[in-house]
C-alpha cells in the first residue's frame, strides 16, 4: 500500500485543484485576483494556526527553516501565482491552460539538470502524450488564439518557470524538511505577500474598509480556496515530491484539466464534446506511462 500512496495523493492534488477553478470562476465576479489571493491564503494559515494550537497537527518552524524555505515560496505561491494572474489578464484562459501545459517538460529539463532526475525516452514519449492532451482539449474549444499580448506569453512562461522551480526546491527541501512544514512556510508567506498587494490596491482605491466584507458572501469559496485547495493541496503535492521524482510528480498537473472538464459537466451543466475524451484518454495514458516506466531503482523514500 505504500507504494502507491505517492498516486493516491498526486489524484487527491488533481481533484481538489481541479475543482478549485469552479469556485475561483464565481469569487473573481466579485473581487480582484490579489484579494480573492491575499483572503485565501490567510485562512489557509488562520486554520493551520488553530490546528497547531488545538495540537492536532505539530510544526516546529525556526527563523532557519523560514530562510531556508522562503526561495521555495517565492517561486509558488508567489511568482506562480502572480505571473498567471498577469498571463491569463493580457491574454486568455484557453491561451494560459496551453502555455501552462508546458510544466512537465520544464520539470523534466530542470530535474535532469539540477537534480540528475533524467526520465528515458519512453517518459518522455508519455509526458509529451499528456501535454499533447492539454493543448488538444484547449485549442478544439477555441479555434483562434490570434491577438495575443506577447507580454502576457513572456507572464505565463514565468509562471511556468516558477511551477517548475517550485518542483526541483520542493523536491530538494524535502531532504531536509517535512512535507506540512514545507507547507505551513508556504503558507505563511503567501499570506503575508498577496494581502500586503491586495491592502495597497484598496487604499490606492480609497476602500480598504471593504476588504472583509466579501467573506460574508464568498465564505465557503474562500474555505475551501483555503483549506482544500491550498493546506490539503500543497501538502499532499509536496509529500508527493518527498516520495516520486519531480518529473513523475508533475504530470499529475495536467489531470487537472480532466477534473476541470468533468466538474464543469456535472455542476455547471457544460457539454462534453468528441475531442473532450480524446484529450483526458491522451493525459491519463501520459500520467500512466510516465510512472509505470520510471526507473526502479531507489526511487522511494520510506
Amino acid at each position: 500500500m505504500q507504494r502507491y500512496l505517492p498516486y493516491l495523493a498526486g489524484t487527491g492534488v488533481s481533484l481538489a485543484w481541479g475543482l478549485s477553478f469552479i469556485f475561483t470562476r464565481g469569487a473573481l465576479d466579485h473581487i480582484s485576483p490579489f484579494h480573492l489571493l491575499g483572503l485565501r491564503f490567510a485562512v489557509a494559515v488562520v486554520v493551520m494556526t488553530l490546528l497547531r494550537f488545538l495540537k492536532i497537527i505539530k510544526i516546529e518552524a525556526t527563523a532557519a527553516d523560514y530562510i531556508t524555505l522562503l526561495p521555495l515560496a517565492l517561486f509558488q505561491p508567489i511568482l506562480y501565482f502572480s505571473s498567471e494572474t498577469v498571463g491569463i489578464f493580457l491574454t486568455s484562459a484557453s491561451y494560459s491552460g496551453m502555455i501552462m501545459a508546458a510544466i512537465p517538460i520544464f520539470v523534466a529539463i530542470l530535474s535532469a539538470i539540477i537534480l540528475r532526475e533524467h526520465p528515458n525516452r519512453m517518459q518522455l514519449i508519455f509526458i509529451l502524450a499528456s501535454v499533447a492532451g492539454v493543448i488538444f482539449i484547449i485549442f478544439m474549444d477555441n479555434h483562434s488564439i490570434a491577438g495575443i499580448n506577447p507580454l502576457g506569453t513572456l507572464a505565463l512562461l514565468g509562471a511556468v518557470t516558477a511551477a517548475a522551480c517550485y518542483h526541483i526546491a520542493s523536491r530538494k527541501a524535502s531532504a531536509e524538511h517535512p512535507p506540512l512544514l514545507i507547507t505551513w512556510v508556504m503558507m505563511v508567506v503567501g499570506a503575508v505577500v498577496f494581502n500586503v498587494i491586495a491592502m495597497t490596491q484598496h487604499l490606492i482605491e480609497g476602500n480598504l474598509e471593504y476588504y472583509i466584507t466579501p467573506l460574508a458572501e464568498l465564505w465557503t469559496t474562500v474555505v475551501y480556496l483555503g483549506v482544500v485547495a491550498s493546506i490539503g493541496a500543497f501538502f499532499l503535492y509536496n509529500y508527493v515530491l518527498s516520495k516520486i521524482t519531480a518529473t513523475r510528480a508533475s504530470v499529475f498537473i495536467n489531470m487537472v484539466t480532466v477534473v476541470a472538464i468533468a466538474t464543469g459537466v456535472l455542476f455547471r451543466g457544460e457539454v462534453v464534446f468528441w475531442y473532450h475524451l480524446a484529450g483526458t484518454a491522451a493525459i491519463l495514458a501520459g500520467i500512466w506511462g510516465t510512472n509505470r516506466f520510471a526507473p526502479q531503482p531507489h526511487e522511494y523514500q520510506e
